[in-house]
């Protein structure tokens, strides 16, 4: 049974962290070969499984140095049909793989959570086509229907919620979180931004996170942004931008539904209530150019913990950090100490 799938525990005042750039780490930093960018793979081999708990093992360590609660995303972003098929999964071995994943992460637990460091388990997704480009547009229906495999299977274990990353037009956000509620586990829904701060697809942050509240009866436990570095975003979230921001001509999106709690949106400011985590790119670098890049663009680790930490300011709800792209134990780590200052 989930430990935490009623309650989980991210929702509370305490900071979460969580992992970097998992398939960056992988391909760049151990020189492992990932076809189709899916880590998921490893885990047909007992090599690939120890590589897979090293690297989550190395998170945890540093969420106790650093007093924080964990989230563990499975190395499943890649693990829904049309990409396994590339790489020669069918249903069958597709649903071993997901449920491995999450086995796993759940014996990490299992050895390492204590009171201090609670640790939730989440069955991660990723888009059905390239999160850089909008290439396999479905309705909401469509992708509820094609979501639907790899989070029934999450369902079925003991994972504590869902979540979808790289989310890059709103109709794919809605059926997962429609797929998610049909199954009733938490889901968390995380957008990616182009260097002007829109999702690939045109909408504007703050449209996308309405109208998929609008769409789902607002049952996405909570919003993030990845797959961007802060200064592509930040202008959006301060609101200096002329960006869209909290329409009053759009129809009332409903009560937010965080488990165990409803509450109207309009009692709070905006949408950036919604948002309660960030895993940003270590590179400054736009979608197009890391989609041509044949080397590893790490950023600045420092730097990146100072933008996290004026993020803090603008998102009052942000409580689970991390990293995406190019991003090693060294960015979580200084992102990590930006925000205990940032709360201290």
């Amino acid at each position: 049974m989930s430990k935490y799938r009623d309650a989980l525990p991210q929702l509370g005042d305490r900071t979460f962290m969580t992992d970097g750039g998992l398939e960056t780490i992988l391909i760049f930093h151990d020189g492992i070969d990932l076809p189709a960018f899916a880590s998921f793979d490893l885990l047909k081999s007992d090599a690939g499984m120890q590589r897979l708990r090293d690297y989550y093992c190395l998170y945890v360590e540093m969420a106790y140095e650093h007093g924080l609660g964990l989230v563990l995303e499975a190395p499943t972003w890649r693990a829904n049909a049309d990409w396994g098929a590339t790489l020669g999964y069918d249903a069958a071995s597709l649903a071993r793989a997901n449920r491995r994943a999450i086995g796993m992460l759940l014996e990490v637990r299992d050895v390492h959570e204590t009171c201090d460091t609670p640790i939730v388990v989440s069955g991660c997704l990723g888009p059905r086509g390239d999160g850089y480009r909008v290439d396999a547009r479905m309705s909401a229906e469509q992708a509820r229907r094609y979501h639907a495999a790899q989070i029934d299977t999450f369902a079925d274990t003991d994972a504590d919620m869902v979540a979808a990353f790289t989310m890059n037009y709103v109709e794919e956000a809605v059926g997962i979180a429609l797929a998610a509620k049909d199954a009733d586990m938490p889901v968390a829904v995380s957008f990616t931004v182009e260097t002007d701060g829109r999702l690939p697809s045109g909408d504007a942050l703050g449209e996308a996170i309405l109208r998929t509240d609008q769409a789902t009866d607002a049952y996405p436990v909570y919003y993030m942004i990845n797959c961007a570095h802060p200064t592509h975003f930040a202008h959006v979230l301060s609101g200096h931008s002329g960006e869209f921001h909290h329409p009053h001509d759009l129809p009332h999106p409903g009560k937010f539904r965080h488990f165990g709690e409803s509450r109207d949106p309009y009692l709070e400011t905006d949408w950036r209530h919604r948002i309660g985590g960030i895993r940003a790119n270590a590179s400054k670098r736009s979608h197009a150019e890391l989609d041509e890049s044949t080397d590893l663009d790490d950023g600045d680790p420092e730097d990146l913990g100072r933008h996290y930490a004026a993020l803090r300011g603008m998102l009052p709800k942000l409580s689970v950090v991390g990293g995406c792209c190019g991003t090693d134990h060294r960015h979580v780590d200084q992102i990590c100490k930006a925000m205990r200052a940032a709360t201290a």
